[in-house]
């Protein structure tokens, strides 16, 4: 089954981009930024928090990082023009890490210090292993001095835990996610139980420490167990918030919200969707296989 799903995947990119566009389109809220506006209101509506997201990353020169850097700034003044519940995420290779570690400190630095004039929060992704490192290094030069800013750990990554124990004797603001990326046994869980294990492993050090984390997972095991972690160590609300992407699962965001706990869900949007929607279906292949049946049933109808 798994081979079939990594073909499908491959078929589906092999597809026109406005076929992908068509059914890919619920992980993103649009092009513009006016259209992640509105749909974060939306998610507003219902008390749904979120965190925004100008989709992109590695870029090739400084010059292209400075206008990732310019529209991150620009979504982070639509908030608060908008008075949106939200907050922004973005991609230390999106701001030049790729390019020069202390350019993209400057790049970052420059956003964080922007959220602060708004008493709001920027959140660093992680992303593939070579940057790891690098990451962590500009997050906590940064933390030295702003506050509203915080990092994602992967529960994936076997190093994860020692980085953790490290990054809670600052008071390290967290987003806990599986992990994307293809890493090597080497360095990366690769068993799904193990995965979930670590990831229940990180979440205990960071309650016990008493950090702020992000539960970022669409897993019903891992909220189920968090769930019991909660109210078993009578976690504070301010301590936690759960966290999903846009278009998965949206029965799970309901009954979280339902349930009185914060939900925030991930809001990407921007002209760099392609790459993103082909991530988000390599997630979930059931998805690429619809597209792939819809596709060749269209001459049909």
């Amino acid at each position: 089954m798994e081979a079939i799903n990594h073909l499908i995947v491959k078929i589906v990119q092999l597809m026109p981009k406005p076929v992908v566009g068509f059914f890919s389109k619920k992980y993103i809220a649009g092009v513009t930024l006016q259209s992640a506006v509105d749909y974060v209101k939306k998610l507003n509506s219902k008390g749904i928090y979120a965190t925004m997201d100008v989709l992109g990353e590695s870029v090739a020169s400084k010059d292209e990082s400075i206008r990732c850097k310019n529209e991150a700034i620009e979504v982070i003044e639509a908030i608060e023009q908008n008075k949106l519940k939200a907050n922004l995420s973005i991609k230390p290779t999106q701001m030049g890490l790729a390019i020069d570690e202390e350019f993209a400190y400057q790049q970052i630095l420059g956003i964080v210090k922007k959220a602060a004039e708004y008493n709001n929060f920027v959140r660093i992704d992680m992303e593939d292993s070579p940057f790891t490192d690098k990451t962590i290094n500009v997050y906590k030069r940064i933390y030295q001095d702003y506050k509203n800013v915080g990092i994602v750990i992967q529960a994936y990554m076997r190093r994860s835990y020692d980085d953790v124990i490290t990054l809670n004797k600052i008071g390290t603001n967290y987003r806990l996610c599986k992990g994307i990326y293809v890493e090597s046994a080497s360095i990366a869980y690769k068993d799904k139980q193990e995965v979930r294990n670590n990831y229940l492993k990180l979440l205990d050090a960071m309650f016990k420490d008493g950090n702020y984390v992000g539960i970022a997972t669409h897993d019903k095991y891992l909220i189920d167990e968090a769930y019991k972690r909660i109210k078993e160590k009578n976690i504070s609300k301010d301590k936690f918030e759960f966290q999903m992407l846009l278009g998965v699962r949206e029965d799970l965001r309901d009954k979280i919200n339902s349930d009185g706990y914060k939900i925030r869900i991930y809001v990407p949007f921007g002209k760099d969707w392609y790459a993103y929607s082909v991530r988000r279906l390599k997630e979930n292949p059931s998805v690429a296989g619809h597209i792939v049946k819809s596709f060749l049933t269209f001459g049909k109808r």
